[in-house]
C-alpha cells in the first residue's frame, strides 16, 4: 500500500505544480509586470483544456506498450514533456513583454498535464481497492492544493528573491521527481484491454449504464458542484468590493487557504475508507452549507482579515471533503479496462458544472445580490447531499460494479 500511495502522491503533486504556477504564480508575476486584467483573464482560458480531456481519454486506454507497461508508456513521455515545457520558459525572463510564446508554452503544459492525469487516474483505478479508494482520492485532491501552494506560492517567493530562472528551475526540478518515479515504476499487467478505438470511445457512454451511475452523475454531482461553485465564484469579487488589495486576495485565495484544504483532503480520504462514502458526504455537505453561511458577512461587504480568512479556510476545507467523496464514487464507477476514460468523463462533468455554476452565479448576483446566491447555493448543496445519501444507501461500492481480483502493489523496479 505504501508503494502505490507514494507513487500516486508524487505523480499527482508534480502534475499540479505547473498548474499552480500558471494560475496563481504567473498571474501575479504578469500583473506585477503591468499586464492588464483583461489579458490575465484570457490566460485563465488555457485551463479549459481540463474539462474536455475526456475527448482523448479513450486513446490512452486503448493504446500503450504491453512490454513497458500500458500506462507507464504514456507517463514517461508525458512527465518528460512537463519538465521540458517548464524548461522552455527559462529564456522568457520578462514574461509580460513576451506574452505570446509564454501563453503558448503554458497551453502546451496544461494539455500535457491533463493527459498525464488521465493515465495516472487509470493506474489509480487499477491499483486501489474499494477500501483504499478514499486514501487514494484524498491524496489526489490534497495534491492539487499542495501543487498550488508550491507552484503558486513558493515559486513566487523564489522569483521575488532570486529571479525568473531560479524560480522556473525549481519548478522543473520538482516536476522531474515525478519522472524518476515513473522510470522506476513497475505497472501491474493489464487483465482487460479494449479491442479497438471504437470500443474505447463507446465507454464514454457505456459507463452511465452501470447501476445508479446516472443517478449519481446527473443528480448528485451537479447539485453539489453547482452549489459549491456558485458560492466560491462570489468570493473574489466580494473581496474586491470590500476593499481588499489584489496582492492580499492572491495570497489568501492562492496560498493561505490551500493549507487547510490539504489537511482536509487527507483526513477525508482516511474517513471515507473507515466510515463510508455516505457518512462523509453528509459531513462534507453539512460543513459546506455552514461555511457558506459564514461567508455572508463578506458577501454583505464586511471583510475583517482574521474572520474572513477563517471563513474561507472553513469553506475550502469543507468543499475538499465533499470533493473527495465525489471522486471516490466516481472511481467506484470506473472499470479496470477503461479506467482512464470512465474516471475522466465522470470527473469532467463535475468540472463543467463548476465552470457553468461560476458564470451563472456571478450573473445572478448582479441581479439579486451576493447573499441571495449564497443561500441558494446552500439549498443546492443540501439537496445534493440528500440525493447522494439515498444513492449510497441503495448502491454501495460493492453493488456498483463486481469485485475485481486483487491487484499487486505498484513497486519500483530494481
Amino acid at each position: 500500500m505504501t508503494g502505490r500511495l507514494g507513487t500516486l502522491t508524487t505523480l499527482y503533486v508534480t502534475q499540479y505544480l505547473g498548474i499552480g504556477f500558471i494560475t496563481v504564480g504567473l498571474t501575479a508575476i504578469l500583473r506585477d509586470g503591468g499586464t492588464s486584467l483583461d489579458t490575465l483573464a484570457l490566460l485563465q482560458f488555457v485551463g479549459l483544456v481540463w474539462p474536455v480531456k475526456f475527448l482523448w481519454a479513450p486513446l490512452i486506454d486503448r493504446y500503450g506498450s504491453r512490454r513497458h507497461g500500458h500506462y507507464r508508456s504514456w507517463l514517461l513521455p508525458l512527465q518528460a514533456g512537463l519538465v521540458l515545457a517548464l524548461l522552455a520558459l527559462l529564456p522568457f525572463a520578462d514574461p509580460a513583454r513576451q506574452l505570446g510564446p509564454v501563453v503558448a508554452i503554458c497551453a502546451a503544459y496544461v494539455f500535457l498535464s491533463a493527459t498525464q492525469d488521465i493515465a495516472v487516474d487509470a493506474v489509480a483505478v487499477r491499483v486501489l481497492s474499494e477500501g483504499t479508494r478514499g486514501a487514494g482520492n484524498g491524496i489526489q485532491v490534497a495534491a492539487s492544493y499542495l501543487g498550488n501552494l508550491l507552484g503558486g506560492g513558493a515559486c513566487v517567493l523564489v522569483y521575488d528573491r532570486y529571479g525568473w530562472v531560479p524560480a522556473i528551475g525549481l519548478l522543473a526540478a520538482l516536476t522531474a521527481v515525478g519522472l524518476l518515479v515513473v522510470w522506476r515504476l513497475r505497472e501491474p499487467d493489464r487483465v482487460a484491454r479494449v479491442a479497438g478505438a471504437g470500443q474505447a470511445y463507446r465507454a464514454l457512454l457505456s459507463v452511465f449504464g452501470q447501476p445508479g451511475c446516472r443517478w449519481w452523475t446527473f443528480g448528485v454531482v451537479p447539485l453539489v458542484y453547482t452549489g459549491a461553485g456558485a458560492a466560491y465564484a462570489l468570493v473574489t469579487p466580494a473581496l474586491v468590493d470590500a476593499g481588499w488589495s489584489l496582492a492580499r486576495i492572491g495570497v489568501v485565495t492562492g496560498v493561505v487557504i490551500s493549507a487547510p484544504a490539504i489537511v482536509a483532503g487527507l483526513l477525508a480520504g482516511v474517513g471515507v475508507d473507515r466510515f463510508g462514502r455516505g457518512r462523509l458526504l453528509v459531513v462534507g455537505g453539512a460543513a459546506l452549507a455552514v461555511s457558506t453561511v459564514l461567508l455572508l458577512p463578506l458577501l454583505n461587504g464586511r471583510a475583517p482579515l482574521a474572520a474572513t480568512v477563517a471563513a474561507l479556510c472553513c469553506f475550502m476545507a469543507a468543499y475538499t471533503v465533499a470533493n473527495v467523496v465525489l471522486y471516490v464514487v466516481n472511481m467506484d464507477y470506473s472499470r479496470p479496462g477503461t479506467g482512464g476514460t470512465d474516471f475522466t468523463v465522470l470527473s469532467s462533468f463535475g468540472l463543467i458544472c463548476s465552470f457553468l455554476a461560476a458564470s451563472v452565479g456571478l450573473a445572478a448576483a448582479d441581479r439579486v445580490g451576493y447573499p441571495a446566491v449564497a443561500l441558494a447555493s446552500v439549498v443546492l448543496v443540501v439537496v445534493g447531499v440528500l440525493v447522494g445519501l439515498g444513492h449510497q444507501r441503495r448502491f454501495r461500492g460493492g453493488a456498483i460494479r463486481p469485485s475485481e481480483p486483487a491487484v499487486p502493489d505498484v513497486t519500483p523496479v530494481g
